[in-house]
């Protein structure tokens, strides 16, 4: 696995940052925006053109979610131990996820795109693809490959898709996840909608006001059985289920009784061959705006009845959009390595008529299966399960 996010350059920062409940929300002071200062994300402070240099990347127009991806993208797969020849070996797939993609050069492209000029060095970086497209590049990569865009939703389903790919002897491995940057598009379109929050988010919280936007990305190396024992390598958690579905109840909002969140979370149970009595925590997609929060938890309430633990971690990260699945999939798999949950940090008073409570402190439980959800916008609704392996 390989991470990078406001809490951390590496698996190991994420992790410390995650044990000590060290938020990483801040005032914006790099992203070129009116909003900075302003109001609060999750950046990772680290500028772009010093991200260039640390990852030797001389290409000229590289977008700043695509340097995110190969920093999470090369500790992903030095962690799994993966040559240059098995990268560029056509049994290694890539399927990665983003929703900003190019975007994240707003100006740049409406330079290019409003003005008599012969195009700028960004003009390959606008596609959704430009990210992956890049890793494919660089690596040699020959296997099968795509990018996946299904708003906040997307590296989850990255994870799944890789998964669905290695079972069924499409691919030896799937090397999947997710990047996204902070970018004025984002922002301004988030802050239309009025669900920016001028403080911290507090998923789940009776008083939440809205989600802090954030940028990260985050890769997992998903291999079967045969592959892992070649070398006798370092198996975090299994993957042991997952559902995709839809409610299609509104393009930014889910149904009141959170009928999409509650089929993926049902169907992520039968795909695991599980029941409810056997998740023993959710990570949940928690982003602290009303709609979510009340939906996601009367979709717990509706399966589970009495819901098992379960936390947010976007207190930590922010929502990083198509990025969140894979970093909350990491999440979820250092808590099965480690059988600890990490404190939902800012909750105070639980949601009336509901009264469910996050867990508001880090602490050492036994952790045998973990769900983790990813909701996105059009009703997009993911839950993945991962298992300790014994």
């Amino acid at each position: 696995m390989g991470v990078i996010s406001a809490v951390g350059n590496s698996l190991a920062e994420n992790l410390s940052a995650l044990r000590n409940g060290q938020g990483g929300i801040t005032l914006s002071g790099q992203l070129p925006t009116r909003y900075a200062g302003i109001l609060p994300f999750g950046e990772i402070p680290i500028v772009t053109d010093e991200l260039k240099e640390k990852l030797a990347v001389t290409n000229q127009g590289i977008t700043r979610t695509t340097l995110l991806a190969l920093h999470a993208f090369t500790e992903a797969t030095a962690d799994a131990r993966l040559t240059g020849p098995v990268l560029s070996d056509p049994a290694t797939a890539l399927v990665g996820a983003t929703t900003v993609g190019g975007m994240c050069l707003t100006d740049e492209l409406y330079r290019d795109t409003s003005g008599p000029c012969e195009g700028s060095a960004f003009l390959s970086s606008y596609d959704c693809a430009s990210v992956h497209l890049y890793l494919q590049d660089r690596y040699k990569m020959q296997g099968f490959a795509t990018t996946i865009n299904t708003a906040c939703s997307s590296s989850s389903n990255a994870i799944q898709f890789g998964a669905r790919l290695v079972r069924n002897g499409r691919a030896r491995r799937a090397i999947v996840g997710g990047a996204d940057s902070l970018a004025k598009f984002t922002i301004n379109g988030f802050n239309a909608l009025q669900i920016l929050s001028t403080g911290h988010c507090r998923p789940f919280d009776r008083d939440r006001s809205g989600l802090n936007l954030g940028e990260g990305a985050a890769f997992l190396v998903l291999e079967g059985e045969e592959a892992l024992a070649e070398a006798g390598k370092k198996v975090y958690a299994e993957l042991t289920g997952y559902c995709n579905t839809n409610d299609a109840f509104h393009p930014s909002a889910l149904s009141a009784e959170g009928d999409g969140p509650y089929l993926a979370m049902k169907g992520a149970l039968l795909s695991a061959g599980l029941n409810v009595t056997q998740i023993d925590f959710i990570n949940t997609h928690g982003t602290a705006t009303e709609n979510n929060d009340e939906a996601e938890s009367r979709a717990m309430v509706r399966l589970f009845g009495n819901p098992p633990p379960f936390v947010s971690t976007k207190p930590y990260t922010g929502h990083t959009l198509g990025a969140s699945g894979a970093i909350e999939a990491v999440y979820s798999a250092l808590s099965l390595e480690y059988q600890e949950i990490y404190a939902s940090l800012n909750f105070e008073q639980p949601i009336p008529g509901i009264g469910l409570q996050p867990v508001q402190a880090y602490g050492v439980y036994p952790l045998q299966h973990v769900m983790s959800n990813s909701f996105g916008f059009g009703g997009n609704c993911t839950s993945l399960i991962f298992s300790k392996v014994n």
